[in-house]
């Protein structure tokens, strides 16, 4: 299966940790969007293996408050998780 963990720590200043889980190898995409539903950034986009990945945010440049991390892959998966940025 596809898992998204929750980001930790949560809430966070300012860096945190997303892991996910990939059954298989294929096409990724990590972002990371405001409330508003902006994308403020891209942490993973390519090709990965199957297994467990681990990835950093720094939001040292980004306003307090919540934002939701998307994991979307080419096997038609997208899962969503929110965090919280607080200053």
């Amino acid at each position: 299966n596809f898992i998204l963990e929750q980001n930790f720590p949560n809430p966070f200043n300012p860096k945190t940790v997303i892991r996910y889980r990939l059954p298989a190898a294929g096409l990724v995409e990590l972002s990371v969007y405001s409330v508003l539903g902006q994308k403020v950034a891209t942490l993973v986009t390519g090709k990965q293996k199957a297994g467990v990945h681990t990835v950093q945010w720094n939001g040292s440049n980004m306003a307090s408050g919540v934002y939701f991390y998307r994991l979307k892959t080419n096997a038609g998966v997208v899962l969503t998780k929110k965090m919280i940025l607080l200053r």
